[in-house]
């Protein structure tokens, strides 16, 4: 069964003509995570791989406007936060999320019975994620679908490393609250 992220892994291994050296393990290296993070945000697949080449497209156009190649990751999320504001703004707020993606994450061994209730509990778990504020939303796909350290998510958010670890611990323990409260019902 193929899954969203092999999706993201085959076009990661058919990178753009490289014209600029070294574009091309870059685009190698970070696609997976910049559709990770992109996919987690939109919850469409095919947007998020639309709005992933365009991250992409427009880090190869800009790429003299890098100062310093050490901060390329940070550069290349700002960017792609600032690619899904945009979408945002010309879809409203539209959450679509992908059934087929959800139903890959469950693993294949459980029953059908345990892969239905952890459907449910991610569709849960991601609405009540989709009702917070949108900076507490943004580190939390930076964190875990990005995969990235709190320092890189800092310079992307424009606010100190500190802070990103307040908003987490808070914003995960307002989470399990809430999803606490829900299983309790």
């Amino acid at each position: 069964m193929s899954t969203i992220f092999d999706t993201a892994t085959k076009r990661a291994s058919a990178p753009p003509e490289a014209g600029i050296p070294g574009f091309s393990e870059k685009y190698q290296e970070y696609f997976p995570r910049v559709f990770a993070f992109i996919y987690s945000r939109v919850g469409q697949t095919h947007l998020a791989e639309d709005l992933a080449a365009d991250v992409f497209e427009r880090a190869y156009r800009n790429l003299d406007s890098l100062r310093n190649d050490a901060a390329f990751t940070t550069w290349l999320f700002t960017i792609a936060r600032n690619v899904i504001i945009s979408s945002g703004r010309k879809r409203g707020r539209e959450t679509i999320v992908d059934p087929d993606v959800i139903r890959d994450l469950a693993p294949s061994e459980a029953s059908v019975e345990t892969q239905v209730l952890r459907e449910e509990e991610l569709k849960d778990l991601s609405a009540v994620v989709r009702t917070f504020p949108q900076r507490e939303q943004d580190i939390i796909s930076l964190k875990f679908d990005a995969e990235l350290p709190n320092a890189e998510i800092a310079a992307i958010m424009g606010i100190s490393e500190p802070n990103v670890r307040v908003i987490m611990f808070r914003t995960l323990r307002k989470l399990r609250d809430i999803m606490a409260a829900q299983r309790a019902r």
